[in-house]
C-alpha cells in the first residue's frame, strides 16, 4: 500500500486526486493532508480518509481546526502541525511514498523541493516549482533518485506519448522532431482586442473546458499558463524552445501530441478531467480507474486547431521569450504575473495590464542584471520577493483598471 501526502488538498487537484484514491482503498492510504486555511473543507476530508497528520499553513485558524478535529474519536485525531515552515518538512517525512504537490505558485516550491530532495515519487501540478527553479529541482530529483511525474494535463499527455520518463533523455533529436501544447484558448479566444480592457474577474475565470482556481484560470485566459507550461516542458523533457510548439485547441479533447521525425505524430486523448492523468502518475507504469468516463467519438463534432495569436496574447509570446533569455527570466515572469493576476482579480488591474506588468517587470529586471540564475532554493526565494515587491509597485502606480 502507497503512502500518500497531498499538498493543497483543498484546491482542486486536490479533490480530484482525493476522488481517485477513495476508489482504490486497498492501493493507497491517505497519511498527510497539507492546506493553507480552509478548516471546514479540510476537516471534511479529515473525517473521510482518516489521515496520520494534518498540516496547516495558516497559524490564525490553528485553534478553529483544533475545535473540529475534537470532534472525532480520541483514537482517530491526526497530529497536527501548523506554520508554513513546519508544513514544509512533511513532505520530506519517511512516513511518505508519495507527494502531490497541488499547492499553487511559489508557495509551493519548498515542500516541492523537500519531497524531491528526500527521493519521494512526486507528482507534480504545481508549475511553478520548475519555472522559477527548474534546474535546481530536476537536479536534486536526478541526484536523490526521486520520480517527478507531471499531472498538469499536457505534460501528462507528452508523458505518456514518449518512450522514457520525465528527466530521461526521451527527447533525443534524433527520434523526436517537437513535442506540442494543446491550448483550450479561454474564454476569450474570439473576442476582438478592444474589449479586452473590460475584461470583469468574473469573466476571466469562466474557464470553458475545465474546472479550476482562480488564479489558473486566469492564466488560462491570458494564455500565460500556456506559456508557463512551455517552460515546464522544456524542463522535464530536456527540449529547447525551437522544439516546442503551442496549437489552440478548443475541444480540450487532445491534451498534447509529440512529432517524431519518421512523421507519426503520437497524440493523447481523454475528456477533459483531471483525474486521468492524476490517476496515470499514481499508479505509473500501470493504470488503474480514474472514475473518468470513456470518450465517446460519436459525440463529437469534430476537432479543430488555430495557430494561438501572440498580439492577442502577450502573454505567451513573454514565456517563451523568458525561456530564451533562461537564467532567471522564468522565474521573473512567473512572480511579476502571480502579483498580476492578485491586483486584477482585486479589480486594481485591468486584464491587459497583467501582461503590461509582467513584461515591465522582466525589462526591469534585467536591466538591472537581475537575471542571473540563482543557485539555491534560498536565492530563489530572495529574487523571488524582490520581483513581487517592484510589480506591486508598478501595479499600484500604472491606474489600468478595468475600462481603462
Amino acid at each position: 500500500m502507497k503512502r500518500i501526502g497531498i499538498f493543497g488538498s483543498t484546491g482542486s487537484i486536490g479533490r480530484s486526486t482525493l476522488d481517485v484514491l477513495a476508489r482504490h482503498p486497498a492501493r493507497y492510504r491517505v497519511e498527510v493532508l497539507v492546506a493553507h486555511g480552509r478548516v471546514e473543507a479540510l476537516f471534511e476530508q479529515v473525517r473521510q480518509f482518516r489521515p496520520a497528520v494534518v498540516g496547516l499553513v495558516d497559524v490564525k485558524r490553528r485553534d478553529e481546526l483544533l475545535s473540529r478535529l475534537e470532534e472525532l474519536p480520541a483514537a482517530e485525531r491526526p497530529e497536527l502541525v501548523v506554520g508554513q515552515e513546519a508544513v514544509d518538512g512533511l513532505a520530506g517525512s519517511e512516513a511518505l511514498d508519495v507527494v502531490v504537490a497541488a499547492i499553487v505558485g511559489t508557495a509551493g516550491l519548498q515542500s516541492t523541493w523537500n519531497a524531491l530532495h528526500a527521493g519521494k515519487r512526486v507528482l507534480l501540478a504545481n508549475k511553478e516549482s520548475l519555472v522559477a527553479a527548474g534546474e535546481l529541482m530536476m537536479d536534486v530529483a536526478r541526484r536523490s533518485g526521486a520520480e517527478l511525474l507531471p499531472v498538469d494535463s499536457e505534460h501528462n499527455a507528452i508523458f505518456q506519448c514518449l518512450p522514457a520518463a520525465p528527466g530521461d533523455r526521451c527527447t533525443d533529436p534524433a527520434e523526436v522532431e517537437s513535442i506540442v501544447l494543446t491550448a483550450s484558448g479561454g474564454p476569450f479566444r474570439d473576442w476582438p482586442a478592444d474589449r479586452f480592457s473590460f475584461i470583469t474577474p468574473e469573466q476571466a475565470c469562466a474557464h470553458p473546458n475545465w474546472s479550476m482556481g482562480r488564479k489558473i484560470s486566469v492564466d488560462s485566459a491570458t494564455m500565460m499558463n500556456k506559456g508557463l507550461e512551455v517552460i515546464e516542458a522544456a524542463r522535464l523533457f530536456r527540449i529547447d524552445a525551437d522544439r516546442i510548439e503551442v496549437v489552440v485547441h478548443p475541444e480540450s479533447v487532445i491534451h498534447s501530441m509529440v512529432r517524431f521525425v519518421d512523421g507519426s505524430v503520437l497524440a493523447e486523448l481523454g475528456e477533459p478531467d483531471m483525474r486521468t492523468p492524476i490517476a496515470h502518475a499514481l499508479a505509473w507504469p500501470e493504470r488503474v480507474a480514474s472514475g473518468v468516463r470513456p470518450l465517446d467519438f460519436h459525440a463529437l463534432n469534430g476537432l479543430h486547431f488555430e495557430r494561438p495569436d501572440f498580439a492577442r496574447f502577450p502573454a505567451l509570446r513573454l514565456a517563451f521569450d523568458a525561456l530564451r533569455a533562461g537564467g532567471a527570466a522564468p522565474l521573473v515572469i512567473n512572480a511579476a504575473n502571480e502579483v498580476a493576476v492578485a491586483a486584477f482579480l482585486e479589480g486594481r488591474l485591468s486584464f491587459p495590464g497583467i501582461a503590461a506588468a509582467t513584461e515591465a517587470t522582466l525589462d526591469a529586471m534585467t536591466a538591472a542584471g537581475r537575471t542571473a540564475a540563482p543557485g539555491s532554493i534560498d536565492a530563489v526565494l530572495t529574487l523571488d520577493a524582490e520581483v513581487r515587491s517592484w510589480t506591486a509597485d508598478w501595479c499600484r502606480s500604472a491606474k489600468l483598471t478595468a475600462g481603462g
